[in-house]
Formats: structure tokens, sequence, C-alpha cells
């Protein structure tokens, strides 16, 4: 993080654990120390359509924090309720421990970045970057000073008389991220800025993001579909489903212990093990999801350490997927299993010999986890 003096730091990050728990300290402290953005029982209808159903979060000073859900989850939609682009139907939004429920977007400590970026093309980087400055009629001589400090945290020295059109779409991103940095705002709000990249561009801006935010030290709150980019670049994760959130937690907490069937299906790739097929395979009844990485295949004959679970199948199916593969074993007594394997030693064509083939899969009984 930078030091103060540069104008970005002026939030320090609470702990992870002071996030979590909302870093609310001793009584008669200040109700919005270490807490940038607080939701009360959110709620947001468009006609008959609930988009956003009771939503409660608190997002810490200093935080990478993403939304992540499929279309229609409800995430954009409180995105722009934080933003003030929309107004609520009920519930409040605080940022910084004050209530902003009912303030235009122009008075709230936040600024947006979107996936069309949304630069003048008939302006220099530099005049981009300084454009909400002129328009609060910021001194020149700060003005100046304050772009270059933004052009500089973003990595884009020397690119200030460039037009758009003369940059690439990473280039083009971070002068969107300049422009929103260069107002020094409490919160920045990003709404799948990465969207319109290449794969590749998009992995490279995935951590040039989380290093620029652990850099200027400002809250960040990341909108996006993709659980890869969530895992990814999250200190914590907020998952949405039909405008309700079902878990929120660390990146890892939230792959490895989901908290319903929903986010072990739509957090990567899970296999359910649900009614008979719980009880057969399990031996017990509920909803359970086994990650693929967690299984492994062996021969029927190999003996089993009594203290793991497993099931007889056959390959059918084999997808290769370059540093992996995913077999599809169908079970003897239950359903279909997904177990993926590392492709250190494997080579592309052994895989197609492999269907057909009976296998034991074998777990551990703690990487069996009740989601239902």
């Amino acid at each position: 993080m930078r030091d103060h003096t540069s104008g970005y730091a002026a939030h320090p990050s609470p702990t992870q654990g002071e996030a979590r728990r909302g870093g609310s300290g001793s009584p008669g402290a200040d109700p919005g120390a270490g807490i940038a953005i607080r939701l009360r029982n959110l709620h947001k209808s468009f006609g008959h359509i609930e988009a956003v159903r009771g939503v409660d979060l608190e997002v810490g000073d200093g935080e990478f924090f993403s939304m992540l859900g499929p279309s229609g989850s409800g995430k954009t939609t409180v995105l722009r309720l934080i933003a003030g682009f929309e107004a609520p139907t009920s519930g409040t939004i605080e940022l910084g421990g004050r209530d902003v429920t009912r303030v235009a977007p122009f008075d709230r400590d936040v600024n947006t970045v979107f996936q069309d970026y949304a630069l003048f093309p008939h302006m220099s980087v530099e005049q981009n970057v300084a454009y909400g400055l002129a328009v609060k009629k910021v001194p020149s001589h700060e003005r100046t000073a304050r772009t270059r400090e933004a052009l500089a945290a973003v990595r884009l020295e020397g690119f200030g008389s460039r037009r758009p059109s003369q940059l690439s779409g990473g280039q083009r991103q971070r002068v969107a991220l300049a422009r929103a940095l260069v107002n020094r705002p409490r919160v920045l709000l990003l709404d799948e800025p990465l969207g319109a990249l290449d794969l590749k561009l998009r992995q490279q801006m995935q951590v040039e993001l989380k290093n620029l935010q652990r850099e200027v030290g400002i809250t960040f709150v990341f909108v996006t579909h993709d659980q890869e980019e969530a895992l990814t670049m999250s200190d914590r994760i907020a998952v949405f489903h039909e405008g309700r959130i079902e878990q929120v937690a660390p990146a890892a907490e939230v792959y490895q212990h989901p908290a319903s069937e929903f986010v072990a299906t739509f957090v990567g790739t899970a296999n359910l093990l649900r009614g008979s097929s719980a009880r057969t395979v399990l031996g017990t009844d509920g909803t359970w999801s086994i990650r693929p990485e967690h299984l492994r295949m062996t021969d029927p004959a190999t003996t089993v350490d009594p203290r793991e679970h497993h099931a007889d199948g056959v390959i059918s199916d084999i997808v290769y997927a370059g540093p992996v593969s995913r077999y599809v074993v169908a079970l003897d007594l239950g359903p279909n299993l997904i177990v993926t394997t590392q492709n250190a030693t494997l080579a592309p064509a052994d895989t197609s010999a492999e269907r057909g083939r009976r296998v034991r899969v074998v777990w551990r009984p703690e990487h069996a986890l009740r989601v239902g």
C-alpha cells in the first residue's frame, strides 16, 4: 500500500477478522469505522419483478470484494444501488457510516468503472482522466498533478497525449481505472470491467487489478459472473442467486465449504449426491457435494483404506483439457461422478483407450460436504 501522502490510502485496511465481523469496535465507537459499505434489508423491484430481496451486507475498508452470480441474480442491481444509479424500494445504504440511501450519485464517495470503459474518443488519455476534476473545478496545477499520479498508478506514464483509439484493450481499461482513481473515492465499483477482453489479456488484467488494489488501498467492489475471476482476485465473495445472497466468505471458503447446493454447483464443478444416490453411495440422507479433484480412481481389485469411501463403475467419457482430464464415471449403484486428474504424464492419445474401463472411485469422508 502506498504512503498516505499519495492521496489514495486514506482508509486503512482492516484485518480479515475485522472485515468479516464488521469491525464495529467497542461500544460508543464510530459505527462506520472499518466499514466502507453497509447494506441493510435492501429490496429493489422493477414492476412485478423483485430483483433484490432483502440483502444484508458489510464490506470492510480496503477489501477487494466480489459480487458473483449468474445473469439476473441481482448483483449488478446491488452495485447500481450502491452507486446511486437506482433507488431502493426499501432498505438502507451506508458508505463509511453515512446513510446515502437517498443521496444523489455525484454526492457519494464512490466511482464506477464499466465494461465498455466509456472513454471520450476525441479527448487524449490525460484529458479523459482529468475530466472529472475539471467538472469539479479543481485548480489546473492540482488537476495536472493528480492526473499524472493516477496514470502512474496504472502504469501509463507517457501515454497522456494518446487517444483511446491508439491504445490496446488492456490500456483502455487502465485509463478508465485512472479516471476513477483520480477522484480518490472511498469505494471503487467495477461492473464486469474485464468482460470485453480476450482470455489471455483478461487473466493478465486480473493480476494487475489485484496488485493495483493492494497499492492504492481503496475498497474495490467487483461484479462478475466468472467464478475463476472472483476466486483469483477476491478477499471475500458474495454469491448471489435470485436476488439474494447465498454465501459471503473468503474465496477459499466459498469453494471448499459451499453453504448451499447452488454455491457448490455455480462456483466450480461439483458432484452432487442426493436422495437414493446419497443413501446408496454414502449411506446417509441429504444433499452432498464432492469436488472432482478430491476423487481418485484405482483398479477395482485395489484394497481401499477402511477409513475411505469408494464406489465402483465404468469410465463412460473423457474430456481432455490440457493440464487436466475430466473422467465421467458411471457408477454401478448411483449417478455419474466427474473425476479430475492431472495430465503430468498422460499423453492425449492415451485417454481414448480408457473409455469402458472399470474403476473404483475413492474419496476421503471429509471431502463429502453436506449442502442441503
